[in-house]
C-alpha cells in the first residue's frame, strides 16, 4: 500500500480507462463535505491529455465547478475531442458522479513553437527563500502546541509542502488593514516522475489549495474557526513554460475584488529564478455560516 503522499497523488491522477474517451477516477474517502476541487480539475486534465498524441503540452484550461462531489464515490470523466488542428488540440471534459454532472473543463494543447519574442513583468517582491521559512504545519503546531487529531491526519496525507511567505495571522487584530494578498512556496513532498502531464495536473491540483486565501485575509484568520462556507465556482489556468511540480515554485496570489457573496482571486506561479510559469484566475462563493 502506498504511504508516500506524493506517490498517492500520482496514483490519484492515474485514471482507469473504461471505454474510448471515458475514464474513471478514484475519490478518496476524506473527512470533507465535498471532493477537493483541485482533485477533480487534475483528474479531468489527465483525461483530456490521455486522448491526445502526447507531444502537445497543455497551454490553458477553463473549468466550472457545477455541483459538490461526494468523497468516496468514483467520478467518471467523459472526453469530447473538439479539435485536432495543425498546432492546437482542444478537448472538453465532463465529470459525472452518480449520474449528475459536477464539473466541466475545456483544455487546449499547443505544439511547441519557437518564440518570435519574449517578455514578462518581474515578480512583485523579492520573496524570502523557501528553505528559510517554516512549513505551514510547523506554524500551526507552534501556535497550538500540538495539532488536533484530524489536522494531524490531514498533514500526514498532504501531497504538497506549503510555506507562507508572511507568518500566519491568528487574531482579528492581526488582520486589521491587511491587504487581500497572499504568497506561498510549494512543492510536492516527493518525486513525481518525468511525465510532464503528471506535473501539469499535479500543479492544477495544487493551484486550488490556497488561491482563495487572498480573498479571506482581510476578513478572518486563515486558520481557526471559519465563519464562511467557501466553494470554488470556476478556475482558469495558462501554462507559459515547462516546470516540475516537485521543485519549489512561488504562488503569488491577490484578490482584486469581493462583492455579491463572490470573491475573485488571481495568482502567478514563478520558479526560483523568477520565471513566470503559470497564471491562474478563480472565483469563489463566500456565504456566512448560520452559526457565525
Amino acid at each position: 500500500m502506498t504511504t508516500n503522499p506524493a506517490e498517492r497523488l500520482v496514483d490519484l491522477l492515474d485514471l482507469e480507462q473504461i471505454e474510448v474517451n471515458i475514464f474513471r477516477g478514484r475519490s478518496p474517502q476524506e473527512s470533507l463535505q465535498r471532493v477537493f476541487g483541485g482533485q477533480v480539475a487534475g483528474q479531468a486534465l489527465v483525461a483530456a491529455g490521455r486522448t491526445t498524441e502526447g507531444d502537445r503540452p497543455v497551454h490553458s484550461l477553463h473549468a466550472y465547478f457545477l455541483r459538490p462531489g461526494r468523497p468516496g464515490v468514483p467520478i467518471v470523466y467523459q472526453v469530447e475531442r473538439v479539435r485536432d488542428g495543425r498546432s492546437f488540440t482542444t478537448r472538453r471534459v465532463t465529470a459525472v458522479q452518480q449520474g449528475r454532472t459536477i464539473f466541466n473543463l475545456t483544455a487546449s494543447f499547443h505544439q511547441p513553437e519557437e518564440a518570435a519574442f519574449e517578455h514578462q513583468l518581474p515578480p512583485r517582491l523579492d520573496f524570502p527563500d523557501p528553505d528559510a521559512l517554516p512549513t505551514v504545519v510547523d506554524e500551526i503546531r507552534e501556535h497550538l502546541g500540538e495539532l488536533p487529531e484530524a489536522l494531524e491526519r490531514m498533514a500526514r496525507r498532504q501531497p504538497f509542502d506549503i510555506r507562507y511567505v508572511d507568518r500566519l495571522r491568528w487574531t482579528a487584530e492581526e488582520i486589521k488593514e491587511a491587504d487581500p494578498r497572499s504568497a506561498v512556496w510549494m512543492r510536492a513532498v516527493g518525486p513525481l516522475g518525468d511525465d510532464q502531464l503528471v506535473h501539469t495536473c499535479a500543479l492544477a491540483y495544487a493551484s486550488d489549495m490556497t488561491l482563495l486565501d487572498a480573498v479571506r485575509i482581510p476578513v478572518e484568520p486563515l486558520w481557526g474557526p471559519r465563519t464562511f462556507d467557501i466553494a470554488s465556482l470556476d478556475h482558469a489556468m495558462w501554462f507559459h513554460r515547462p516546470f516540475r511540480a516537485d521543485e519549489w515554485f512561488l504562488y503569488d496570489q491577490e484578490s482584486p475584488v469581493a462583492t455579491g457573496a463572490r470573491g475573485l482571486a488571481r495568482g502567478r506561479i514563478y520558479d526560483r529564478a523568477g520565471n513566470l510559469l503559470v497564471s491562474v484566475v478563480q472565483e469563489g462563493l463566500f456565504r456566512r455560516l448560520p452559526s457565525a
